[in-house]
């Protein structure tokens, strides 16, 4: 009645079910109630039960299997808890009759409502006060804290966090004041206490719970945080060594400066998994069905997702510590030759003589053949090497020569350690000639570039020599030899275009 539970009615009486028990007994109350009586409530024994009786009217009847024993209920009990509910519902159901009650409640309702927006209006007001004065007072804090002419703390971002605290502590006061509201203007009105009501037991019962457990889980949020302090204190410990190591100092063999960092993040990242597993059976809700989907769900996408990823980052960590290739190596890959500029977890990037950068999966380039033209030198740089085919009218000590003489005119090219020429094949009718050499330009200049150089002036001298550079499948030997002579070097255009050049340029004084 009125949103109120009178009484549970558990058995059927008399081949009526429970149900149409407790819909005969709302009947028969409303009917005893619209005839005006005083609505006394008593109870009476008869040989089935308990009868609640009306104004001395039959209202229903309890029986025992109405009790549950299971929570120790004795129907006498539960008669009187009965009688006491129904007492209070039909003093409602008379408040609810009554004009004059209804008149007085809707007045201090009103008046509650307009109390409680003046208030909401005054807290809005004095939020956008506050938070002003706040950021102001912040943002010359803020000012005053420099360090070398510059400050430690940026007031834009300092003004806007001041806002969203107050702005957030604003919005909570006012909806702890709508909700006492709400509860106050239906606990006035009979129909709707029984909803107030709730509202008010719901809340001191939701804090109570709250409050029950959070210090039911302080001692295992205590263990849990000292795991995460002793892992924190790991990775402190450890975080000089490999400090030592990335500036070259490090005293441990294996770890030079280019493992220092994938092996400080390979060490932070087991500590910390090895601090969460340790850790979570003590977080709070770690047994929920909430926490159990979230680790079902993370599995699920680590099983379909993660089979590549994992593939990629091991074949990062093969690159790194077997020092395939490093930093600042000129390398060969496949098709794509260049300087290793990045060497990731699951990507190495190289920069190419065009300029060009390009990012490979390292699991590219554990399957393929990769020539590194920088790990044999003497020092910094990387190596040449190319290729040329003379015939056998020859002397192969000129060619040697030629090829030493064109590897020193190149820019770029060290003299030490000395240019040197091998001859790799003696085939069916040339001799194959193999300049190999080492180059390390003053300015950083890509390889293609100083091999360019380098072929430039391989033409060169053997033109000046009069040596064909050509690898003839013949049936007989040219008259002459295929040779350009020096005066056809430049061609007309590229004459007149040097000469004019020359001509335009300015006279150095003297």
């Amino acid at each position: 009645m009125l949103h109120r539970k009178v009484a549970l009615l558990r058995a059927p009486f008399l081949g009526v079910s429970p149900a149409d028990r407790a819909s005969r007994a709302e009947e028969a109350i409303d009917v005893l109630l619209d005839k005006g009586g005083p609505g006394r409530v008593s109870v009476r024994d008869v040989p089935q039960g308990k009868v609640v009786m009306v104004d001395d009217a039959l209202a229903f009847v309890l029986i025992p299997e109405d009790a549950d024993p299971t929570r120790g209920e004795d129907l006498g009990a539960v008669a009187q808890n009965a009688a006491t509910a129904l007492s209070r519902s039909i003093e409602e159901t008379q408040e609810a009759r009554d004009k004059k009650r209804l008149m007085h409640a809707s007045g201090f309702s009103l008046l509650a409502t307009m109390l409680f927006g003046l208030v909401l209006w005054g807290i809005w007001r004095l939020r956008q006060r506050l938070a002003s004065h706040t950021a102001n007072l912040l943002e010359t804090k803020a000012a005053a804290m420099q360090a070398g002419g510059l400050s430690l703390l940026n007031p834009g971002r300092l003004r806007g966090a001041a806002r969203w605290a107050v702005g957030a502590v604003a919005w909570l006061v006012m909806a702890i004041l709508t909700y006492q509201w709400l509860q106050y203007v239906l606990t006035r009105f009979a129909y709707t206490r029984a909803w107030g009501e709730k509202m008010g037991s719901f809340l001191t019962d939701a804090s109570g719970k709250i409050a029950v457990g959070v210090l039911g889980s302080l001692p295992d949020l205590l263990v849990a945080l000292l795991v995460f302090l002793l892992a924190r204190g790991a990775t402190a410990i450890a975080r000089p060594i490999f400090d030592r190591a990335e500036r070259g100092w490090s005293t441990v063999p294996w770890l030079d400066r280019d493992l220092a960092v994938p092996t400080r993040r390979i060490f932070n990242a087991a500590v910390w998994l090895f601090a969460i597993a340790m850790a979570y059976p003590y977080l709070p809700g770690a047994n929920s069905e909430a926490f159990k989907g979230i680790s079902v769900l993370v599995g699920l996408m680590l099983t379909l997702g993660g089979s590549s990823l994992v593939g990629q980052g091991a074949s990062g960590l093969l690159l790194m510590y077997s020092r395939t290739i490093r930093v600042g190596e000129f390398v060969r890959i496949n098709d794509q030759e260049g300087t290793v500029t990045e060497l990731g977890t699951f990507t190495t990037k190289i920069r190419t003589g065009l300029g060009e950068e390009i990012s490979m999966p390292n699991s590219l380039i554990m399957g393929s053949v990769t020539k590194n033209y920088s790990r044999t030198v003497h020092g910094p740089g990387y190596i040449l090497d190319t290729v040329m085919t003379i015939g056998y009218d020859t002397p192969w000590r000129q060619v040697e020569a030629m090829m030493v003489e064109a590897a020193r005119r190149t820019e770029g090219v060290l003299a030490s350690p000395e240019p040197k020429v091998f001859k790799t094949a003696l085939s069916d009718f040339y001799v194959e000639y193999r300049l190999v050499c080492q180059a390390i330009p003053q300015e950083p200049r890509p390889r293609a570039e100083v091999m360019q150089l380098l072929h430039s002036h391989l033409l060169d001298i053997f033109n000046e020599q009069g040596v064909q550079i050509m690898s003839p499948h013949y049936f007989g030997d040219p008259q002459q030899a295929k040779v350009v002579p020096r005066e056809h070097w430049w061609p007309e255009t590229t004459r007149r275009a040097e000469e004019q050049a020359q001509r335009e340029s300015p006279v150095p004084l003297t």
